[in-house]
């Protein structure tokens, strides 16, 4: 655990610098509106893994009168405060929240989960901490369709040529360290989805709605490769409710 953060820390930058303040389509095109879409109308939020605080800012935006972003990395946590915005911020990890039980309605993660090893302790710590009623809105690389090894396959040996989409050993939990780009190592966990959503219904978290947007234009015109792959989300959203009573 303390190498992953290691490696968080040394490649805060990165992320700083190429999925925020509308750097990333993704981001920009389709993670911030449905973050906003989902969080809307909730009073007290909490996200979980905030990194640089852009969609706990989004839920001030939205009227939240209290929100909270919480991450592990030092560094991540520092520019938050830096930005500002509205929100406050502290340094922690999902496993152990610092927060009372029932003292939000809606809680967010954004891809943040596949990089978090506790993670049956990390799911029953958001439904401790979420109102009875309370949203869960958790965003995650499709865990299938994003499946280590998963990519575009240009089959020449097929006549006539075939293309199609490999998908990776996606019943096996992966813990790896992966080479986003040059010199930029990022750990990550691989689960199959079914893995999350039985930790979310013994934490008693109801799953209310599943969405797979499909790539969204800013992220397909980066390169023609891009085009092919227009029918395979690489985004999964899951909707939960804390369970009443």
């Amino acid at each position: 655990m303390a190498d992953d953060i290691d490696l968080w820390e040394a490649h805060s930058g990165w992320w700083q610098e190429g999925f925020t303040d509308g750097a990333d389509p993704e981001y920009v095109e389709q993670i911030m509106p449905l973050a906003a879409n989902l969080l809307e109308g909730f009073d007290r939020v909490l996200d979980v893994g905030t990194g640089e605080g852009q969609v706990a800012r989004l839920a001030t935006d939205l009227g939240s009168s209290l929100v909270v972003g919480i991450d592990p990395t030092a560094n991540q946590v520092v520019e938050a405060a830096k930005r500002g915005g509205g929100p406050a911020y502290a340094r922690s990890g999902a496993d152990a929240l610092p927060f009372a039980d029932a003292s939000f309605d809606a809680v967010v993660a954004c891809l943040v989960f596949e990089h978090i090893e506790a993670v049956d302790d990390a799911i029953d710590e958001v439904a401790r901490v979420l109102r009875p009623g309370g949203r869960f809105a958790f965003f995650l690389n499709h865990p299938l369709l994003q499946t280590p090894g998963s990519g575009w396959i240009d089959d020449q040996t097929l006549d006539p040529p075939e293309q199609y989409w490999r998908i990776g050993p996606y019943l096996v939990e992966d813990n790896s360290i992966e080479e986003v780009e040059k010199d930029v190592f990022i750990p990550f966990i691989h689960r199959p989805m079914s893995r999350y959503v039985n930790a979310m219904a013994d934490a008693g978290l109801t799953l209310r709605r599943m969405l797979e947007p499909a790539p969204p234009p800013g992220f397909l015109a980066r390169a023609a490769e891009y085009q092919a792959a227009a029918t395979i989300p690489r985004l999964l959203v899951l909707v939960a409710e804390r369970e009443v009573g």
